[in-house]
């Protein structure tokens, strides 16, 4: 029977009994997607090339620097000024052992001054509460002078009387009018002239200060 009805008839009554309006409508929909992938895809595509660009134009103003810097760095001249601070580092350091030797050394004989002072005093004391006669005091005062005068030579300090008194050992009269300071460290001597207008304690500060 199917072959007995004309052709286009038939044609006809398929192409109506298919429904291809959903289909279209999702044909649209798949290249309405389609369209806003490929736009995005370009979008995302001209952000990374402007990436690229900004890292290549970093990159070579990085080369650069990095190239000026290796130009002015000189491995010799750097290996120089370290040679040299360690060596200003150890100059440094030996001074400051010598300075702490040298103060060790100062305290020493400070404490065996004050050792001596005391003594002196004691000398002075002894000498003035024991003498019972004209002869004893003398005897004290002369030991004290010897005394004092030994200890200024321990300190390197030669006290001199005048031309009167006959000598440097305190044995004999005369008023003290020179000092003679050597400094054994230094290799430095000075002859100071003594005179009665200045304190003693002038002298002494002036005699500490040369040694």
């Amino acid at each position: 029977m199917l072959l007995e009805e004309d052709p286009s008839t038939l044609i006809k009554h398929t192409i109506a009994n298919f429904n291809i309006a959903p289909d279209r409508i999702a044909v649209a929909r798949v290249a309405e997607s389609l369209s806003t992938l490929q736009q995005a895809r370009d979008l995302r595509l001209r952000d990374a090339e402007g990436s690229l660009k900004r890292l290549a134009r970093t990159l070579h103003t990085l080369q650069s620097q990095h190239g000026e810097l290796t130009g002015t760095h000189s491995s010799a001249a750097h290996a120089s000024e370290i040679a040299r601070l360690d060596t200003q580092k150890f100059r440094i350091a030996k001074a400051a052992s010598d300075l702490e030797m040298e103060t060790e050394r100062l305290q020493a004989q400070a404490a065996d001054l004050a050792a001596r002072l005391q003594e002196l005093e004691l000398q002075g004391v002894d000498g003035g509460t024991s003498s019972s006669s004209t002869s004893t005091s003398s005897g004290s005062v002369e030991d004290e002078v010897l005394l004092r005068l030994k200890v200024y030579r321990s300190l390197g300090i030669e006290i001199e009387r005048d031309g009167m008194g006959g000598g440097k050992d305190g044995s004999t009269g005369g008023e003290f009018t020179r000092a003679v300071v050597r400094n054994d460290r230094k290799g430095d001597v000075h002859v100071i002239n003594i005179d009665r207008k200045f304190s003693r304690f002038f002298y002494a500060n002036y005699f500490w200060q040369t040694l």
